[in-house]
């Protein structure tokens, strides 16, 4: 590969070369298609997320080498997009291994940054426009989210690694993701290891305290892992008639948002299917990828050949044991649920 030689004088050794490979240049080399395939995104995309990160990544140093800007996004959104190794990742990009490290780094740590600009509830003016769309995606009136936990799997960290083994026996963080019905992420918390219930993530949640301090009109539908609120709606465990049937049949049509949500952000960044990393960048990695999905969904990113069918429901004897919760809570939430069904089912 063609080379850029600088020689420079080195005292009583004499002279010698420094050979730097000439590195790729993808965004001039690649079509849109390929870009998507390898990046995840598109030209204008990858321009707009340098943009984004730049005051966090511009070098001060005026080497003639440095890695600009759109370099080190594209060394992020490859990694991101693939999960290999930084070997890999490496050689396909013409920098050294501990680069990438470096790299991933300071991207993942620049856009976790960006979190609250890019994950927000929706507010007082978009509650409408958020329920119909949920309404007409499955027939579920009232609802304004979606939750559920998804599994990060990592490496065994070197630190307290008990934490972090799951019911299933491998490491991960578990993640919980609030979504609307176009997929985008309103809510996330990213910080507890493997082994901790979906339902604790949630109790100890700014999310639960906000909405158990100032408890909404609308609901948030989950599974029978979490608990049963006012504004936390699950199914019933047993439909005993068709009223509450046709209720747990709209539940889960509009839930499956949630589902394919978790399929849709493990599709496109596959890191997160396996990282590599200890527990504390796993959680900005995990970070990084939830705000460029975020992005994607915002900038109407094509999925392509990640447009997949929603992951099938986690059957019920795989939910883990439910947690305890005061009983005034479930015979509220009990009382809001039946007054769903009596008013629309």
């Amino acid at each position: 590969m063609a080379g850029i030689v600088h020689i420079f004088h080195a005292g009583r050794r004499g002279y010698r070369q420094r050979v730097h490979t000439e590195r790729p240049k993808p965004l001039q080399q690649y079509t849109t298609e390929e870009l998507y395939n390898r990046f995840r995104f598109g030209l204008d995309d990858i321009n707009y997320i340098a943009d984004l990160v730049r005051p966090q990544l511009q070098c001060r140093t005026l080497r003639s080498h440095t890695l600009t800007v759109e370099e080190q996004v594209l060394i992020a959104l490859r990694f991101y997009a693939c999960g290999t190794f930084y070997e890999v990742i490496a050689d396909s990009m013409g920098v050294h291994r501990t680069t990438v490290g470096e790299v991933m780094t300071a991207v993942s740590d620049a856009l976790a940054r960006l979190l609250d600009h890019f994950v927000t509830f929706p507010t007082d003016g978009q509650i409408a426009k958020v329920k119909q769309n949920f309404f007409l995606l499955g027939d579920m009136p009232n609802t304004i989210g979606v939750i559920d936990c998804t599994h990060v799997h990592i490496q065994a960290p070197r630190q307290r690694e008990w934490e972090y083994v799951n019911r299933k026996g491998r490491h991960s963080i578990n993640v919980q993701l609030v979504g609307d019905a176009d997929l985008a992420i309103t809510n996330c918390v990213v910080r507890w290891p493997g082994s901790v219930h979906d339902a604790r993530i949630f109790r100890e949640s700014r999310l639960f305290t906000e909405f158990q301090t100032n408890r909404p009109d609308e609901v948030i539908l989950a599974d029978s892992a979490y608990p049963f609120l006012p504004w936390v709606m699950t199914p019933f465990p047993t439909a005993n008639t068709p009223s509450q049937m046709r209720y747990n049949n709209a539940h889960g049509r509009t839930r499956c948002a949630i589902e394919r949500l978790n399929g849709v952000l493990k599709r496109r960044f596959a890191c997160l299917n396996y990282l590599r990393v200890e527990p504390q960048g796993a959680c900005q990695i995990t970070l990084a990828c939830i705000v460029l999905h975020n992005i994607a969904v915002h900038r109407r990113v094509p999925l392509s050949d990640i447009d997949d069918p929603p992951e099938p429901l986690a059957p019920a004897d795989d939910l883990g044991p439910p947690m305890d919760f005061p009983l005034n809570e479930r015979l509220s939430g009990g009382a809001r649920r039946d007054a769903i069904v009596c008013n629309y089912f």
